[in-house]
């Protein structure tokens, strides 16, 4: 029976005697090759009879190649080296200064500004000295931005003209919305509905003569140029300014869609809140629905031009600027509003927030946590609005259980840090307000609302600093208490702050008057001395129970000594003293016997 090394070992002769023969093979090459180059002889040489060809000595046989099984790969040829990386260096301001076709940029478009600025100044001094009327004035001044427009439309044709066409073009289509803006506002020819269209049309034909010429500069020296002379013309920030540059920033959206220019994304998106935000603040309280309903329209326009352009492009930074900003006017001017009007507003922010992070994962990079970062601050405005007294503080800890109820189920951290903040301004609140370190230390008649709102506090505290450490330690923010002890103590500290409310408070229901106070706190040290058994006992191979354990051993101690025995008085504090002590005494004791089974 043939095996597998038979048949290997006919496969090495075999590749033997093809190597002997190859090497006669090219051993008769060799002597025709000598037998071609040697020189022919003058004369016929005699006939001889025949000589038999030179046969090659047969070479010694060759060892076999050593075999290997199973056959080895072929490594790669050698890559050839690569040449090092040399970053391209970028030119100075000053080599930009001073490169050929600079210094005319400059000198037109600065040109091309302070014109702008003469034009608008012209026109409050015509305002001011009465120069002509009215309707002169506002033809002369559209007549001026054709003119410019035109100029640089015909000086554009040819190169060497192109620079002062960007500057004219750009001079021209500024004077003419400023003029859109004078007969809208202060001469009243146009009702605000014709002002705003003809404002839109005005600078959407500027910005189709930049995507024309490809020029992200033209598209954005526009956009500027109306934003920074349009409250000289208005005179001042109004609400009517923030529409007319909430039209600019529209006007744009076509291009954003198209080109990626972020200069003209910032341009646009900005004034319009700045402008809003001023106009809110000189406005000041009570507060104007025009002046809301204006920055409620550049919320909207920024959400949903900033989604635009995320939608994409993933984390765009103007975007994401725009995004975070744009509700910010709305929520300001909501401030100075009646109660139930602020609440619908900033309420209503937060709900088209918070259903964009909802959203997210339709929205690429970082929209949808920073929607959800500006809803959670605008309902953490609508809820401090809204509620006050104990329901305020009762009601933000009761949204941060339910953000980090959100952040177990959904595994997301960015709604466990959304309960932290939540947790702390409510806990704050509380405590400094509705459930004060006064209320466990000196007794003091409280009315039964009181008494319960105390309670209600109380609870919320512990529950949040239970399901707060334990959710960021399922969801690997927070380490052990062996690795990370700090944040493990401030939570236990709350929670005993909290469970000593939550004592005290039921026993001052139950029992109202000095009885209650001093009962409430027997009762106090003795749970917590309960409560630490059975984290002993139930922390025999946990650690972190064990440590907790101990920890509120030294709790109910450091009590007894520095509170009861100087706040207590009679059998109340006898009774402390004696449960405390019997309680501890039972934990010494099932401890050690469960360590000794263990």
């Amino acid at each position: 029976m043939t095996t597998d090394r038979d048949r290997i070992l006919g496969l090495a002769g075999e590749i033997d005697d093809l190597g002997r023969r190859l090497a006669a093979v090219g051993a008769e090459l060799r002597a025709f090759q000598v037998t071609q180059t040697a020189e022919p002889p003058l004369e016929p040489a005699p006939q001889q009879a025949p000589v038999p060809p030179p046969v090659a000595a047969t070479p010694p046989p060759m060892p076999p190649p050593p075999m290997y099984w199973p056959p080895q790969p072929t490594p790669p040829p050698p890559m050839p080296p690569q040449p090092a990386y040399r970053p391209v260096a970028r030119p100075t301001f000053m080599e930009t200064l001073g490169k050929q076709g600079a210094g005319s940029k400059i000198v037109a478009w600065v040109g091309g500004a302070v014109t702008l600025l003469g034009i608008v100044l012209l026109l409050v001094l015509a305002v001011q000295r009465g120069w002509l009327g009215p309707l002169p004035r506002v033809l002369a001044g559209g007549a001026f931005g054709l003119a410019l427009v035109g100029t640089g439309l015909w000086l554009h044709r040819k190169p060497v003209g192109r620079t002062g066409a960007f500057a004219l073009v750009g001079t021209g289509i500024a004077t003419l919305y400023l003029d859109a803006i004078a007969a809208t506002v202060l001469y009243d020819f146009l009702p605000s509905i014709a002002g705003l269209a003809l404002g839109l049309l005005v600078t959407v034909g500027g910005i189709l003569v930049a995507v024309r010429w490809n020029s992200a500069l033209l598209a954005t020296a526009v956009v500027l140029g109306c934003a920074v002379c349009a409250p000289m013309i208005t005179r001042g920030f109004t609400p009517e300014l923030v529409l007319f540059l909430l039209v600019v920033q529209v006007s744009t959206a076509p291009v954003q869609l198209r080109r990626e220019w972020p200069s003209l994304t910032m341009s646009a998106a900005f004034p319009p809140i700045i402008a809003s935000v001023v106009s809110t603040a000189l406005i000041g309280s009570p507060g104007s629905w025009a002046n809301t309903g204006a920055a409620l329209g550049v919320a909207a326009a920024g959400l949903v031009l900033a989604l635009i352009v995320l939608q994409r492009k993933e984390n765009d930074p103007g975007a994401l600027a725009m995004l975070a900003t744009s509700a910010a006017p709305a929520l300001i001017a909501a401030l100075l509003l009646p109660k139930t009007e602020a609440v619908v507003v900033s309420g209503g922010i937060a709900l088209a927030l918070l259903g964009i992070w909802a959203a997210r994962r339709w929205w690429p990079g970082y929209t949808g946590d920073l929607a959800g970062m500006a809803g959670l601050l605008a309902l953490m405005q609508a809820t401090m609005t809204q509620f006050d007294g104990t329901a305020r503080a009762a009601v933000l800890l009761g949204e941060a259980l339910l953000l980090a109820l959100l952040a177990r189920w959904s595994r997301n951290r960015f709604a466990m840090a959304a309960s932290v903040g939540f947790a702390a301004v409510g806990g704050l609140i509380g405590i400094v307000h509705d459930y004060s370190p006064a209320v466990l230390v000196l007794f003091r008649a409280r009315t039964t609302g009181e008494l319960v709102g105390a309670l209600v506090v109380a609870v919320l505290l512990l529950a949040v600093s239970i399901l707060l450490p334990w959710t960021a330690f399922r969801l690997e923010v927070l380490r052990a208490p062996a690795a990370n002890l700090p944040p493990w103590l401030l939570a236990g500290a709350v929670a005993l702050y909290g469970a000593a409310g939550v004592v005290l408070g039921a026993t001052l229901l139950a029992l109202p008057g000095r009885t209650g106070f001093l009962t409430g706190h027997v009762l106090v040290t003795v749970s917590w001395t309960v409560a630490a058994l059975v984290l002993l006992v139930r922390g025999i191979n946990v650690v972190a129970l064990r440590v907790i354990g101990l920890v509120l051993v030294g709790a109910a101690v450091l009590k007894l000594v520095l509170f009861d025995l100087a706040a207590l008085d009679g059998m109340a504090r006898v009774a402390a003293f004696l449960g405390a002590g019997l309680a501890l005494l039972a934990a010494g004791v099932r401890y050690a016997r469960v360590v000794r089974e263990s």
